[in-house]
């Protein structure tokens, strides 16, 4: 939605541009930029296009506003999202996006079958009778392979059990397999922690509770 709402907005500063308009407001699509783009000069046509545009602008704020709030609330009313907290290289976003995608991790009898569904299991094929693994199947959420592998870029600059699993397979396979098989772990971690609804054994409690401080002004502000 931010992405459409900016290509809507280049197309209003294309206008802006073939009237050679200039504006010393901060913030062009604000209450007085909003003003100011209504009253400009320009022909029929332009006028109908600048109109439709931040009308559809407006709505599009509507929406993310709405959506916001929803999605501030699930997060503070999420016990998995508050687990997701605890560990490390995993922020408010990623705790929510993770969760969203697990939905509940009973669907998932073992940490295998999590791993399998978001797709960074090894690929397996059969040659000559004999079972050979290759690379992770990418089957499954591209969402929650996607943003486990962004958290493990970030765990293994903090947390010093991560840092050394990375740095033990990074020196064999390299650094692009290493955090493959990070995000992996953090995966397999992440079953067990909501299984047994428990915080991470090695979770920073400093960092934790500012993780549920910005949790929590997120909720209120949306409120």
């Amino acid at each position: 939605m931010v992405r459409n709402r900016t290509m809507l907005e280049n197309k209003v500063h294309s206008l802006l541009d073939k009237y050679d308009y200039k504006s010393q407001l901060t913030d062009v699509f604000g209450k007085s930029g909003i003003i100011w783009l209504k009253t400009l000069d320009v022909s029929t046509i332009d006028r109908l296009i600048m109109n439709t545009t931040l009308a559809a602008i407006e709505n599009i704020n509507l929406q993310i506003e709405t959506i916001s709030k929803e999605l501030a609330k699930y997060g503070w009313d999420s016990d998995d999202v508050k687990i997701l907290l605890s560990m490390t290289g995993i922020d408010v976003f990623s705790a929510m996006l993770i969760a969203t995608e697990i939905v509940d991790v009973k669907r998932f009898c073992t940490p295998w079958k999590l791993v399998s569904y978001a797709g960074l299991a090894p690929s397996t094929r059969e040659s000559s009778g004999k079972t050979k693994t290759g690379r992770i199947s990418k089957q499954g959420s591209p969402w929650l392979r996607w943003i486990l592998v962004q958290c493990a870029m970030t765990a293994v600059r903090y947390d010093q059990r991560l840092k050394s699993f990375y740095e033990r397979l990074k020196s064999r396979k390299g650094s692009a397999k290493a955090i493959v098989a990070t995000a992996k772990e953090i995966l397999v971690i992440i079953w067990y922690m909501l299984t047994r609804r428990e915080l991470y054994r090695h979770m920073n409690k400093d960092r934790y509770e500012q993780k549920l401080s910005r949790l929590k002004k997120i909720k209120e502000s949306a409120v």
